[in-house]
């Protein structure tokens, strides 16, 4: 940042206006930006946006190379069996050949821009040009994180909470009973660097890596074995977000770890807007639902293909009816246990995270080579800054300059079993990120 900022002072000295000031009218003029100018938004937003990539730090790095199509390839060697036959005296093994696998992944491009007028660079206090940019570099980073952060939530290798339940719609969260919450604990830590360890995934600088959210963190923490990275920064490297580790995994912390999200079940801000809903009959054999409260028909189409948990039994609805108060309903996928039947009076939760519709976090144990992404320098992201007047005769009075980001971007999984995703509840609840 350091050199950022002298690089932004040296501009600010070649263009001619003072920095501590902002001459607006200095910063853009019609005749063009300059290619020092042009430097410095470029690292400021690579940079910063890097600073957000908490995601991508520790996968196979691939270059986009140019004219060479819209497909990424990764590869992995297959390992040797154990060579368990005695060698015979004087004769030479026929030896093995090397087996190699691709995967293959399609980027994709993302962008965004600000458009800005000639009479606001004129007139306001700040530069908004720069003051855009910061904002689309933080835009971008959490984009093209998150493009990472789904591919690899997506995994198959899944533990819940230490092994106590086997389902996400079971996780629990905010019960009276400590042993009722299903938090993330070192117990959770060490059976996941069990299941990464039997797996045979590398280490990343001698240990694992897990990327955790800070509501998480806070569960985490308080065990007496926690050792902060305040502790031993200077003697190792320490990675972007670092804040700890325990029991062979360094942890990275980041608010772009993954929450699952229940939304509600009747959307904010629609006439009969509800978190839940509530049975009002169990019709057998038909598997339709009656609700006590009201919907319209576009709150019946929304909740087609929701999943719901009533009496703790997940279910999935098919359709919905809509209807009066006492009137609407909705017909599950599902057969309903026949000891615990939806009965008039239960509540019914949103059933795509935890237990009652409690948000899930997702922490992320990772070995080395698990995945792989594109990187951000280069094609991968740049910064586009038209001037006034720069469309030509599309802005025939020099009306409107714009500042924006455009990057191409992929993400695979390479090895499921060398990362493991932990899914647990957490004293707190963020909301979907």
């Amino acid at each position: 940042m350091e050199k950022l900022l002298k690089l932004f002072n040296d501009v600010a000295e070649y263009v001619g206006f003072d920095i501590q000031h902002f001459d607006n009218t200095n910063v853009t003029t019609d005749e063009g930006l300059s290619a020092e100018m042009k430097t410095f938004y470029d690292k400021y937003l690579i940079e910063n946006a890097k600073a957000v990539l908490v995601h991508d730090q520790f996968g196979q790095q691939r270059d986009i190379p140019k004219g060479s199509g819209k497909t990424v390839e990764f590869r992995k060697y297959a390992p040797y069996p154990k060579a368990l036959i005695p060698l015979t005296e004087g004769v030479t093994p026929s030896g093995r050949k090397l087996s190699v696998s691709t995967i293959t992944a399609t980027v994709n491009q993302y962008g965004d821009y600000t458009e800005i007028s000639d009479v606001l660079i004129l007139t306001a206090i700040d530069n908004n040009i720069l003051e855009a940019t910061k904002l689309h570099a933080q835009q971008a980073g959490e984009t093209l994180d998150t493009v990472t952060r789904e591919v690899l939530n997506g995994g198959t290798n899944v533990q819940y909470a230490n092994g106590q339940v086997n389902a996400r719609y079971l996780l629990t969260g905010g019960q009276s009973q400590a042993a009722d919450n299903h938090y993330l604990t070192v117990e959770c830590i060490r059976r996941g660097v069990r299941n990464l360890k039997t797996n045979k995934a590398k280490k990343i600088n001698g240990y694992y890596v897990g990327i955790i959210h800070p509501d998480v963190a806070f569960d985490l923490m308080g065990d007496k074995d926690w050792i902060s990275a305040s502790e031993y920064a200077g003697s190792e490297q320490i990675f972007e977000g670092e804040i700890g580790k325990i029991h062979g995994v360094r942890f990275v912390e980041t608010t772009e770890a993954k929450i699952f999200h229940a939304e509600d079940l009747v959307a904010e801000g629609s006439t009969n807007e509800t978190r839940t809903l509530t049975v009002a009959s169990w019709t057998a054999g038909t598997k339709t639902v009656g609700i006590d409260e009201a919907l319209s028909a576009a709150e019946a189409t929304a909740l087609a293909g929701r999943k719901v948990i009533i009496d703790g039994v997940l279910y999935s609805i098919k359709s919905a009816t809509a209807g009066t108060a006492g009137s609407a309903s909705f017909v599950v996928n599902e057969t309903a246990p026949a000891d615990n039947a939806p009965a008039d009076g239960d509540v019914i939760y949103p059933g795509e995270a935890g237990a009652a519709g409690r948000d899930v976090y997702s922490t992320l144990l990772l070995g080395a080579d698990a995945y792989g992404v594109t990187k951000v320098t280069g094609g991968g992201l740049q910064t586009i800054v038209k001037q006034l007047g720069s469309a030509g005769t599309a802005d025939p009075l020099n009306q409107r300059a714009t500042v924006g980001w455009k990057a191409i971007k992929t993400a695979v999984r390479l090895v499921e079993t060398y990362m493991l995703r932990i899914e647990t509840a957490s004293t707190f609840e963020s909301g979907a990120n």
